[in-house]
């Protein structure tokens, strides 16, 4: 199975797989029952200050992927979150849905590659 990333403001590409929000607040304009989610996941996010700092300023991007690696080393919720991503992914694709307009310099992103990096660790 895969692990994707998905704009929440698009059209959904993967009704099938476990749809997961990664973002800390929901995205303006998009109903609960559109968004079609499996679960949200605020506490996996960047803080209110690093998300606050970043500002989607791609030139910020490479120190906001180092701090926000350090929040989720630090964070208590990741272990768990590792986990059910992990037990999802063995019957479905897991989608990671975010709002961010830029789609390459994203917490989603970084999160995606964190999350392949430590699958071998459960």
């Amino acid at each position: 199975m895969q692990l994707k990333l998905e704009r929440i403001y698009d059209k959904p590409q993967d009704l099938s797989g476990y749809r997961v929000l990664v973002d800390r607040l929901w995205p303006r304009g998009i109903s609960k029952v559109n968004a079609k989610l499996d679960v949200w996941e605020k506490e996996i996010a960047p803080s209110k200050e690093l998300r606050t700092w970043f500002s989607h300023d791609p030139e910020k991007f490479p120190d906001f992927k180092k701090k926000y690696i350090a929040e989720l080393d630090a964070n208590p919720e990741t272990k768990d979150f590792i986990k059910l991503i992990s037990d999802q992914l063995k019957d479905s694709n897991v989608i990671l849905l975010y709002g961010a307009k830029d789609r390459e310099n994203n917490q989603a992103v970084v999160l995606q590659q964190y999350l392949t990096d430590h699958f071998g660790q459960f």
